[in-house]
């Protein structure tokens, strides 16, 4: 399984990268079956310099604040208007009312809103299949509905915080996991709202208590300096640690 970091900027775009969206590939069956996480403001531009977003399978959402989803609204443009014709809906995962807010985004009516170009649907407890990738969402601790997201294909673990205050659910999803893509928009010292974000020392407590492999730190906004909280999580966790950056790319 293959990570390509698209956007990792926290809470909105920054001059070194788009928000939040990743990009996970699996060569299996004779073909590259693609997957993106989150497609949060000023991502789809990016995204075109690692895929042509017209390959992609499915867009999986971890919840409706706008540098983790807004971008659909491009990819809804692309999928209806591309000069090669209107393309086959894919599936797009993520919390209750997501096909309700797309359209609101949009300025479209409910029904039909996106749904000729998009099959959306909701997390529950039930484990999610696309192609070679199973996803198992986890709701975290946030202000609106959100999840994050364990990912199984071809044998490696990857699970992703989403946005989330510190919490026992973040710890289960990354149990043993071969590598943790945790947001760390908080730092230590100050006084930060409850349940909303973590820093990068909780991120690293996270990391140590599930036993994952490798922590990959994001979700910096671009007020803070990233290495600050490289430098919390390195108190907290011994094992593989790095920040995110726009275009890294990890083999898990």
């Amino acid at each position: 399984m293959r990570l390509t970091v698209v956007g990792c900027a926290g809470s909105y775009p920054g001059p070194d990268s788009p928000a939040s969206c990743y990009l996970l590939e699996v060569d299996q069956g004779g073909r590259t079956w693609r997957v993106v996480l989150d497609l949060g403001s000023g991502a789809l531009g990016a995204l075109h310099r690692y895929v042509d977003p017209l390959l992609i399978d499915a867009v999986l959402i971890s919840h409706l604040h706008a540098d983790h989803y807004f971008d659909l609204s491009g990819l809804y443009v692309m999928w209806k208007y591309h000069p090669a014709g209107a393309r086959p809906p894919i599936p797009v995962w993520g919390p209750p009312g997501i096909g309700r807010q797309m359209a609101r985004a949009y300025g479209l009516p409910a029904d039909p809103g996106m749904s000729a170009e998009f099959h959306f649907h909701s997390y529950d407890d039930q484990p999610v299949t696309l192609g070679p990738f199973t996803v198992r969402p986890s709701r975290v601790v946030h202000p609106v509905p959100a999840y994050g997201l364990r990912i199984e294909a071809d044998g490696a673990v990857l699970a992703y915080s989403g946005d989330t205050g510190p919490c026992g659910q973040l710890v289960e999803l990354a149990k043993d996991a071969d590598l943790l893509l945790a947001e760390a928009a908080f730092r230590e010292g100050v006084q930060n709202p409850a349940d909303l974000h973590l820093t990068g020392a909780d991120a690293g407590r996270a990391a140590t208590a599930a036993g994952v492999r490798r922590l990959v730190l994001t979700h910096v906004p671009p007020w803070y300096d990233g290495e600050a909280a490289v430098a919390e999580a390195r108190t907290t966790y011994d094992g593989p640690l790095e920040l995110a950056t726009s275009g890294a790319v990890y083999e898990i």
